[in-house]
């Protein structure tokens, strides 16, 4: 397990993660998981009324595979804080393929803690069109180097 420290990151660094087709049991698991029948999901004859015209995978499934993308070697010095500014911004259907472009996009210090400080990650999953498909900020707390300021 490699130690990645605050000051390791850089800003503007980025990454792209392989790709994951979603189906029709990946809904179904979910929605039994969840609770979540809405017809959107579950309801192929009602989805044919509809403007989407098939259906569509929830929001929390696109998330959840999406960011399990991003999951790559264990960090020993950072863990996930939350998510911020979430947004489903176009649907995705049985059979597409999502993947996730990650993004540095800031770093600042702990307000409390000298020896951490949040490295913020854009995550945006895009779909086999480049459509993003989902956009969102992972808040991550980093270990400092012993003896480090801020960066």
């Amino acid at each position: 397990m490699p130690s990645i420290y605050y000051e390791d990151y850089k800003l503007e660094a980025s990454r792209t993660t392989g790709g994951r087709t979603l189906t029709e049991t990946d809904i179904v698991i979910h929605a039994g998981q969840t609770g979540d029948f809405y017809p959107h999901h579950m309801d192929a004859e009602w989805c044919k009324t509809q403007p989407f015209k098939q259906r569509i995978a929830h929001g929390t499934l696109t998330f959840s595979v999406g960011i399990g993308l991003t999951a790559g070697e264990l960090n020993p010095e950072a863990f996930s804080y939350g998510y911020d500014r979430l947004r489903f911004i176009k649907p995705v259907f049985i059979g597409d393929t999502i993947h996730a472009d990650v993004t540095i996009i800031e770093k600042r210090d702990h307000p409390k803690k000298s020896d951490m400080g949040f490295v913020v990650e854009q995550v945006r999953i895009i779909n086999q069109h480049d459509d993003v498909v989902l956009a969102c900020e992972h808040l991550l707390l980093v270990n400092k180097k012993e003896g480090e300021s801020a960066c």
